[in-house]
């Protein structure tokens, strides 16, 4: 199309693949876990189990009043800034950030304060059952102003399809928030428990001033380059008028933010369901409490952990597919998805044999708890669902379709808790019948995008490219199988095993998918940094055809 080839460098710069900006993303979501992961085992000693239960109390009422004070507006600024570039329309996309800045200011400072103030009735009308957590309340209160402003930012250079400054972001954002949260917690601990718990959520407001310096660096130089052409914009231009876009915002924020609130709450409804259903299953509230873990704390962060890269997928997916629905370039559209489901498919899938065969080795590895193998084996089958849900959604949020995934989800929670309910409770399943409706929640979920996807993109799951994909994650967990025996029975270390099990496995799946050609040149040449070079490789080795 003529539009698309009219696009700037500085456009088209950013807008040649969404491949770059996930790697960039997946590798700021790894370093910001690896640092999370550290530093919660560090304050784990300095607070103990009763201090990190009091910041526990206060956390989750501030990623509410977060979720409600950005209310989704973040994917609603990516996505209709990213229309705006794809028009050169440079003027109309600076509006739409500014117009989101005050409203998200506006909404930030209310939420803010409304903490702040509001901590104390929390504790009063016992919706906080520990006085103590008080202190962390209302320290928790100046960082909802904060982040909401930080996620207007983030919104409009992914918007731009620039996910450095995101990444960035967020490494530096985690560690000024560990760092000072460390050190206000250990400085506070000899005055009491509740003024160390209260420490260390003070970190959250710091690590997010930091974060957003970061990002408005990067806005400023941004800016820099949209100078002129916005100058020139000036009197040519029609704009959209504020009261249009924050409609449009509005309209395409809302079902997102229901979708970010429906998380907590079906993660209450599981606490509300699942210990009482194992209780009718036989077990004590004891051992109800413990299985219960197993499957929220153990199994589930591993399946979240696992699916770092298509949930950066995810958020790459949604400024591209937007700029090119802008652009009323449906074959685009149609291969971005196919090249965001293949990427998907040649992880999760790999992903999911691995967990699944050392489920014990890993539960024990890592929680020292091997009892949460049941859970692990079974949750990581939703490793395969949940990256197809994650791709499905990117590409139905990109096309303005937000309301379709918070509805499939909806769906796919009444299913999870019929299953929660009945599984359960069931003694020959238990925890087992919960663990599988997790899975169902996750499968239905991305069968219902799939149809929308296939409705409004034409989409369809390329069978063959799937089928090569599973006979190399099979020949995978062969060699994991094998190795993992041997090297049990040569060291009697079930770390080295695990670790040596998936090294050499991750070797032969990437040599048969090799053979089988299962990943292309072109696919290797994609790969950002180190494509091309692979590429060539490679074709010396004769696996590629030179041209």
């Amino acid at each position: 199309m003529t539009e698309s080839r009219e696009q700037t460098p500085v456009i088209k710069k950013h807008s040649n693949s969404f491949l770059k900006g996930t790697l960039i993303l997946t590798v700021g979501g790894i370093v910001v876990k690896v640092i999370g992961f550290l530093n919660w085992i560090i304050l784990s000693r300095v607070l103990g189990g009763e201090g990190i239960g009091l910041y526990q109390m206060a956390f989750p009422i501030y990623l509410l009043a977060l979720s409600v004070s950005s209310a989704g507006i973040p994917i609603a600024i990516s996505i209709i800034t990213a229309e705006k570039l794809a028009l050169n329309d440079f003027r109309g996309a600076n509006r739409v950030f500014h117009i989101s800045l005050t409203v998200l200011t506006l909404t930030g400072l209310f939420f803010s304060l409304l903490l702040y103030f509001g901590a104390e009735l929390l504790i009063k009308y016992q919706f906080i059952h520990d006085a103590r957590a008080y202190y962390a309340l209302l320290a928790l209160a100046p960082a909802v102003f904060f982040v909401t402003i930080l996620s207007s930012f983030r919104g409009y250079l992914q918007g731009c399809q620039i996910m450095t400054p995101t990444a960035i972001s967020q490494i530096v954002e985690q560690l000024v928030r560990v760092i000072t949260m460390l050190i206000f917690a250990s400085w506070l601990l000899p005055k009491g428990l509740e003024y160390a718990a209260g420490g260390a959520s003070l970190g959250a407001a710091p690590g997010a001033v930091a974060g957003l310096l970061v990002l408005i660096y990067y806005y400023w130089k941004l800016n820099k380059n949209f100078k002129d052409k916005i100058e020139k914009q000036n009197q040519t231009n029609p704009q959209e008028s504020g009261i249009s876009i924050i409609k449009r915002i509005a309209k395409l924020a809302l079902p997102v933010s229901l979708s970010s609130l429906m998380l907590p709450i079906v993660a209450n409804l599981d606490l509300f369901i699942v210990p009482a259903r194992l209780e009718v299953a036989g077990y004590t509230v004891e051992q109800a409490t413990e299985l219960f873990g197993y499957l929220t704390g153990m199994a589930v962060p591993l399946l979240n952990l696992s699916t770092i890269l298509t949930a950066a997928l995810c958020i790459s997916l949604v400024p591209a597919i937007s700029e090119s629905f802008a652009l009323n370039d449906k074959n685009r559209i149609y291969q971005q998805t196919a090249s965001a489901m293949r990427i998907s498919n040649l992880v999760t899938i790999p992903g999911f044999v691995a967990l699944w065969l050392l489920a014990e080795p890993i539960s024990q590895l890592v929680y020292n708890a091997p009892e949460a193998s049941h859970s692990i084996s079974i949750i990581s089958v939703g490793i395969f669902l949940l990256g197809i849900h994650q791709v499905t959604t990117g590409v139905l949020q990109g096309m303005g379709h937000t309301s379709i995934p918070v509805i499939n989800m909806g769906i796919a929670v009444v299913f999870k808790v019929a299953m929660n309910w009945g599984l359960t409770a069931m003694p020959t399943l238990g925890i087992k019948g919960a663990s599988w409706a997790t899975v169902a929640d996750f499968g239905i979920g991305a069968i219902l995008n799939m149809y929308f996807v296939n409705r409004y993109v034409g989409f369809v799951m390329d069978i063959k490219s799937l089928v090569k994909t599973i006979m190399a994650a099979t020949a995978m967990g062969g060699v994991i199988y094998i190795t993992y025996d041997v090297m049990m029975i040569e060291t009697a270390s079930s770390a080295l095993a695990t670790v040596m099990g998936i090294f050499f496995g991750g070797i032969v799946y990437g040599a048969v998918l090799l053979l089988l050609g299962g990943i292309g040149e072109e696919d290797i040449k994609q790969m950002p940094l180190i494509g091309v070079r692979m590429a060539i490789i490679l074709r010396r080795f004769g696996l590629f055809k030179s041209v």
